[in-house]
Parts: structure tokens; sequence; C-alpha cells
């Protein structure tokens, strides 16, 4: 039988490409931060972004009951954007972007960010990258296993896009959550891949 377009048809099409087009330009934190949402929401994870500690320096009173920070400075270097739990483990990852096609700047991963990932999952908790090539709007998952791998094997200053697609785990972009990163985590916790604990891999 033959399937001959339909309205309805064509406007679920239609819809799907004014998705994709609208997707375009968000950022991934702010897709990561309505996917931990839609994680807490439905009970599957509790995963926070972890707030940036600053010093206040100095407050300026523009109105009696109103205060305005006029100077402020980090107090310490941030490990990573989030952490979290997910089926009883820790879980803590960092989520970077860039517009390069071809490859991923490692400038753009702070080596006490990868310092703590390495240390984190070396006692047990599940530690990855998100990484999102915004021109190619493809978002990918690399554990942290497989990047201190490449970094002890290659003496460069970015991971290639052809590694990261090949090591790393493509997360598709849906609507109801935009980054489903823990489907992606499930499949590579049943391939028992980048664990170091029996329990982490059932």
């Amino acid at each position: 039988m033959i399937g001959y377009p339909t309205k309805k048809k064509n406007r679920l099409a239609l819809a799907e490409q004014k998705s994709s087009k609208a997707h375009r330009g968000m950022s991934l934190e702010d897709d990561v931060n309505k996917t931990n949402s839609y994680y807490l929401e439905t009970d599957r994870a509790v995963i926070f972004k972890k707030p940036t500690p600053i010093q206040v320096v100095e407050v300026s009173y523009p109105a009696r009951n109103k205060a305005k920070i006029t100077e402020a400075y980090y107090r310490q270097a941030s490990t990573t954007d989030y952490n979290g739990v997910y089926r009883g483990l820790p879980i803590d990852f960092e989520a970077k972007e860039t517009v390069n096609k071809t490859s991923f700047a490692l400038s753009k991963l702070h080596k006490h960010q990868l310092d703590h990932l390495i240390n984190v999952h070396r006692h047990g908790a599940l530690a990855f990258l998100l990484i999102r090539f915004s021109s190619l709007d493809e978002t990918y998952m690399v554990m942290v296993e497989s990047l201190k791998r490449f970094l002890n094997n290659h003496d460069r200053q970015s991971i290639p896009y052809d590694w990261i697609k090949e090591e790393g785990t493509l997360i598709p972009y849906s609507l109801t959550p935009p980054v489903d990163y823990l489907t992606a985590l499930d499949r590579i916790i049943r391939k028992g891949v980048n664990c170091n604990e029996e329990k982490c891999c059932p």
C-alpha cells in the first residue's frame, strides 16, 4: 500500500522542523537546566547546577529596601558545573560548547575541573563531559576515563571532532527533555564501560 502524504503528516513534519529551528541558538546550559528540572519532576534523578561562590566587596543602597552589589570577586576556582545522585551513585559533569566544527579546544576545560572529574570517578562517581558543537547542532557525552586515555596518549591542544564522534555518545535533541543525557548514560552503564565498581555496571 502506498502511503500518500496527508495534511496530518505534513503538519507533524512542519512542527518537527519548527521545533528543530527554534532549538538552534539555545545554550547547552539552558538545555541541561531544563533537562535537570524534568528529571527532578519525574523523580528520575536529583542533579543541580552548582552556585559559583563569590565574595561581595561593595554594596550600594539606591533605595531604603534595596541593595545593589557594585563589586564582587570569585572566592575560589569552581570545580564542575553539575552534580547530584542517579541510581544510588554520585554523578558529576561539566557542560561545554564550541562553535568549532572540527575540534574541541582543551583550553575550555580548566585543569582543576579535569582533576576534579578524575578524582570523583576514582571514588565511584559517574563523571563525564557534555560537549556541544553548536555549529553542527550536536551534543556528545564523553566519559572521563575515555578523555583521560586520550590525554595520556596525545600531546594536543584540542580534541578532534572525529575522536569525540567515535568515542563519545551522541545525545539527540528532543523536546522533553532537551538533552536526555541519562538515557545515554544508561546505555554506557549497561555496556559496563568506564565503570570502576561492580555496582556501577549491573
